[in-house]
């Protein structure tokens, strides 16, 4: 719908079609340097800052924090990553790894002694015998932090090693709303340390080799402050904003915390966020939910609008598409328009996960049988179907039988894929168009090796942002963060 509810013939929405699968690119300059699949196209092209980043950052050093004499188990890693790997998994999806130079164009190595901590000699027996073991856990992470703070010059990145063996101290007890990931993310990202933490069972004794070094490979280049890839066919003119909503608990209220994820260009590129704290007073509450009133919604967008200024020498997007899983109140929408009032696109978009909605692809009948018999895949992946002319789902999930050579690839093996039912509260554009930018954006989680996540980074950055900033001390409302810190 449009600001004033009024929705012309021509945007409304036909039945069904099936979107293409989105290629990413891997070069700024050399158009012909793209790939549908992105380990694929990372082995044949290079990452996309393969030039710049090599110029200003040949080696990227990797500092640790440890368990009392376990520093050798990172070591061990790095060293894995310099080396080839032959996938034993997902081999109609995962390609063999060359090693990270052959990959991403640059070196890896262990940082000078001085970025390399290990935990004190006696965690183990206070995880293990404490009341509190996440209060154990999290004061020596704290304390290594503040030792590689005063270093953060000698390293890119830290590895983490937190064995399971600590993993009574991961949470807190019922009702603590205690997280240690978060928690060390959210330190790790005050002190402006880009972090990866590892785990035995998911990076250390995985049996899958390839897997880890892809997996790892990614998040670390990316860390460093490289970019793998972008997407290939996009407007430069349009920003993305995704919205998420943290709840911080108080001795006697709850303080709100607007999280702001934003990419800034249709690429998926140039990621920072904002935080505003919202006056709970004037937040209205349905169930877990928060809505911003008018004024608190142009703020952010305000905000949002000069930080995008700033990044693109005073221009103003021609596009503005706003995201968030929750619906869009009047009061959101006229604060929306409020701030980005000398944009003449804007789109409104909820982004719903949980729906009733199921689909099977029915295959066309085949002698002897009259009738078409359901596929042995689900459907494909960016299959749309129209509810409404202001609704429609999408399948993120599903089919993606473009990017491999044995004929399909379901990412998740198996089930039936739910797909996200999207509404618009606001905008014009055709939903061909905002469906094929989320499924676009759902390819440029580079935390990761999959060929896609089932929401937008939008989305998806700012659930983390939300559940991370929440336990951040000392959070600057006028202040930007690059998510890299928060990955």
């Amino acid at each position: 719908m449009t600001r004033n509810n009024v929705q012309p013939r021509d945007s409304q929405f036909p039945d069904f079609r099936v979107l293409s699968e989105p290629e990413l690119a891997f070069d700024p300059i050399d158009a012909t340097k793209y790939d549908r699949h992105p380990l694929r196209g990372l082995i044949a092209n290079g990452p996309y800052t393969a030039r710049s980043l090599a110029s200003y950052l040949p080696v990227i050093r990797i500092g640790t924090i440890s368990p009392y004499g376990e520093a050798g188990v990172l070591a061990k890693l790095v060293g894995e990553l310099r080396l080839k790997h032959s996938p034993r998994e997902r081999r109609e999806y995962l390609v063999e790894y060359p090693g990270f130079k052959e990959v991403f164009g640059v070196e890896i190595e262990l940082a000078k002694p001085e970025a390399h901590v290990e935990l004190p000699v006696d965690l183990d027996d206070r995880v293990r015998q404490s009341s509190y073991p996440e209060r154990e856990l999290a004061d020596a992470l704290a304390d290594a932090l503040r030792q590689l703070s005063s270093s953060n010059s000698a390293f890119d990145v830290i590895l983490v090693y937190v064995p399971v063996r600590w993993e009574r101290g991961f949470y807190g007890e019922a009702g603590a709303d205690f997280n240690l990931h978060h928690f060390f993310k959210a330190t790790a990202a005050h002190a402006s340390i880009a972090s990866q933490l590892v785990r035995d069972d998911r990076a250390l004794s995985y049996p899958d080799r390839c897997s880890v070094a892809w997996r790892i490979g990614i998040a670390l280049y990316t860390k460093a402050g490289g970019i793998p890839w972008k997407l290939r066919d996009s407007d430069p003119g349009v920003a993305y904003i995704g919205l998420s909503y943290a709840l911080r608990a108080q001795p006697s209220s709850q303080r709100f915390v607007t999280c702001c994820s934003q990419v800034f260009d249709a690429e998926g590129t140039g990621l920072e966020f904002l935080t505003y704290p919202a006056d709970s007073s004037r937040v209205r509450m349905e169930g877990k939910n928060p809505f911003l009133d008018r004024e608190q919604m142009r703020a952010v967008m305000t905000r949002s609008l000069a930080l995008y200024q700033r990044r693109h020498s005073g221009r103003v997007p021609e596009r503005v598409v706003v995201h968030k899983t929750t619906r869009f109140t009047s009061l959101e929408v006229e604060g929306c328009f409020d701030a980005w009032g000398s944009v003449s696109d804007i789109e409104l978009l909820q982004i719903q996960q949980d729906t009733a909605w199921r689909g099977i692809r029915i295959v066309a009948p085949r002698p002897p049988l009259r009738q078409g018999a359901p596929d042995g895949y689900p459907v494909h992946r960016g299959s749309i179907v129209h509810l409404g002319e202001n609704e429609v789902l999408l399948w993120t999930q599903g089919n993606a039988p473009s990017i491999s050579e044995r004929g399909s690839y379901f990412k998740e093996k198996k089930g039936i894929p739910q797909p996200l039912l999207i509404r618009r509260w606001a905008g014009l554009g055709e939903a061909q168009v905002f469906c094929q930018e989320i499924l676009g954006l759902t390819k440029m989680n580079w935390n990761n090796d999959g060929l896609y996540d089932r929401l937008p980074t939008t989305i998806h950055y700012a659930s983390v942002l939300a559940d991370v900033v929440k336990r951040m001390p000392g959070l600057d409302p006028n202040r930007s963060y690059p998510f890299r810190l928060f990955m």
